[in-house]
């Protein structure tokens, strides 16, 4: 029979390497793809206004969204480093950390994304995202508090 540690250790595990995975997955695209990405989540049409118009925005809009993929790429591998980590208090004050990060990045969406015209569309769908990824954090840390007062 495992150990409530155990089982809480790898919930995070599961949880810390598939939001790993997701985030190594964007930021590669991002790297890589990111006139595909922009065509598939916006649109053609929107996607040419969103690449820039002149050759020089263009160059700054690849090299940002390159800088932004790597960021990710880190972050994923991050994410999978910390995921065997065993100490249940690392693992909530994680938890609790990406929890607050997700929710922060909802509401940038809602006060500010919204207002670019070109993305006014997609906040809304983004934003239910970053609160589902949000939500499995919380689920985490209440399933290690319900292991912990059991």
């Amino acid at each position: 029979m495992a150990s409530p540690s155990s089982s809480s250790s790898s919930a995070f595990f599961v949880i810390c390497v598939l939001h790993g995975l997701i985030a190594i997955s964007c930021g590669g695209l991002m790297m890589f793809y990111m006139k595909e990405i922009y065509a598939f989540g916006h649109g053609s049409e929107t996607a040419v206004r969103l690449l820039g118009s002149t050759p020089h925005d263009q160059l700054l809009i690849r090299t940002s969204d390159s800088f932004s993929g790597l960021l990710l790429i880190a972050i994923g591998f991050l994410l999978v480093m910390v995921s065997v980590v065993r100490d249940r208090e690392f693992q909530n004050f994680f938890a609790k950390g990406c929890t607050v990060l997700h929710v922060f990045m909802a509401l940038w969406r809602i006060y500010f994304e919204r207002r670019v015209e070109d993305l006014a569309w997609d906040w809304i769908r983004q934003s239910v995202g970053d609160v589902l990824l949000a939500l499995s954090w919380v689920f985490f840390v209440v399933y290690s508090w319900r292991e912990k007062y059991d």
